[in-house]
């Protein structure tokens, strides 16, 4: 029982550290964007705190999974160039595409293009500013 008892302080810990680190979050972000901010706010009423709790949650959340997973960006030049290399060697190999459209791993090839489309054209309307053309 000790265990259960345990389990729920941290969780109440964590739920606590969560709320208020929404709280600040959410005074910074009122103060970086000023009226905008406020008007922001006084848009989600009564969502406001759900929302925040919410954003608190999945940011702790990916924290643990960054740390539990040992996430880190690469601190040497030769792993960027690996990757990038071992990328286009597959890319450009005949073989490597035979494979994958006999196994049935060009789906999954496809889904990966699309998503990366996706992030590419989110990212242009994004920069733009307006989500056909460019404002001239």
């Amino acid at each position: 029982s000790s265990n259960a008892e345990t389990a729920q302080k941290k969780t109440q810990d964590a739920l606590g550290s969560a709320q208020k680190t929404a709280e600040k979050l959410w005074e910074s972000s009122k103060k970086f964007l000023g009226p905008l901010g406020e008007r922001a706010g006084s848009m989600l009423g009564s969502y406001r705190q759900p929302v925040m709790y919410n954003l608190s949650v999945a940011r702790e959340l990916l924290k643990q999974v960054y740390v539990a997973e040992r996430l880190q960006p690469p601190t040497d030049l030769a792993v960027v160039r690996s990757a990038y290399s071992t990328l286009w060697s597959r890319a450009s190999s005949q073989a490597y595409w035979r494979g994958i459209f006999s196994s049935g791993e060009w789906t999954k090839v496809a889904i990966y293009a699309l998503e990366a489309y996706g992030i590419f054209k989110i990212g242009e309307i994004v920069g733009r500013r307006s989500v056909v053309g460019y404002n001239l």
